[in-house]
């Protein structure tokens, strides 16, 4: 799963994100890798959502919540941040964390991991948590993208391009030091140390390349209670 998120990433140019951030009507580039890379995370959210909503037997739900904790710290360990957020983000998904009966079952070794990653992904003074441990951490590294493009986003529509007909290079700067930060994520190559990652598996390979999911919240919603139905 990395392995292939590492190949989205990496075919990520720098200059996509500045196209990106500055609007591409203006410069008429595409960040075609970008978004693709974007839309991954999408994926990988409503994948975790898509897989438990369909899963109508309880123990086998209960499995799955396992599974997909597990997922998310083995994603961690390789320092895929990027579908690390979006697993976790997948299981907090209203239509999955409402399934009580669900989570009551599961064991508190992996109840006490969610919370955990919860507070890894706190959005308080702005993402502090998830800052802090990526400053010390050594590349390869996917970054939380969606977080790096809310970041330059700000900063340039928080800031003027041109003061008194001048270029505001301090804009540029920071906006570049975002930049650099993709560039630092990716200074080392990828490679799996993991023996397993190592064997080949086409058909796993395949799975995390075409993942099947129901992207519409709605329908999740209604599946959800047609699993656990509301309490009265």
């Amino acid at each position: 799963m990395t392995s292939y998120d590492w190949e989205l990433f990496h075919c990520v140019h720098e200059l996509e994100l500045i196209y990106h951030t500055f609007g591409r009507q203006n410069v008429k580039k595409t960040t075609v890798n970008l978004d693709l890379f974007l839309r991954r995370f999408n994926e990988i959210q409503f994948w975790v959502i898509t897989e438990v909503c369909l899963c109508s037997q309880l123990s086998k739900r209960v499995q799955l919540l396992k599974k997909f904790i597990k997922i998310a710290a083995h994603c961690k360990e390789y320092r895929n941040l990027n579908a690390f957020f979006a697993i976790i983000m997948g299981l907090s998904n209203p239509a999955v964390c409402r399934l009580s009966q669900t989570w009551e079952k599961l064991p508190s070794k992996f109840k006490k991991f969610y919370g955990e990653f919860e507070n890894f992904m706190d959005p308080s003074r702005n993402h502090r948590a998830y800052r802090l441990t990526v400053s010390k951490l050594e590349p390869p590294i996917i970054p939380f993208m969606p977080l790096l493009i809310k970041d330059m986003t700000f900063t340039h529509e928080g800031n003027k391009t041109f003061i008194d007909c001048l270029v505001n290079f301090e804009k540029m700067r920071m906006i570049a030091n975002t930049v650099k930060i993709v560039r630092y994520c990716r200074s080392q190559p990828f490679s799996p140390d993991s023996p397993l990652a190592s064997k080949s598996h086409p058909e796993v390979r395949t799975y995390v390349r075409q993942l099947n999911v129901i992207d519409n919240q709605r329908t999740l919603t209604q599946l959800s209670h047609g699993l656990e139905p509301r309490r009265s």
